[in-house]
């Protein structure tokens, strides 16, 4: 089973997911994320065989972004 981390972030466009995407390539890889801009939370989906939550946290905020778990 492919388990995914869901996180509510404040990356708003197609601009910031261009910012965002080197961080989360190195943390977790290539393909292996995706950030929902037309949902209100902006949910960022990770695969989680790649990463833990705080290393996602730390990549969105390293490139000025905010992200937290997204409890359902």
């Amino acid at each position: 089973m492919n388990e995914q981390l869901k996180f509510k972030t404040t990356i708003h466009c197609g601009g910031c997911v261009a910012a965002v995407t080197p961080s989360l390539n190195q943390a977790v890889g290539e393909g292996k994320w995706q950030v929902d801009i037309n949902n209100p939370d902006k949910v960022l989906t990770v695969a989680a065989d790649t990463a833990t939550e705080e290393v996602i946290i730390a990549a969105v905020g390293k490139a000025g972004f905010k992200a937290e778990p997204l409890t359902a």
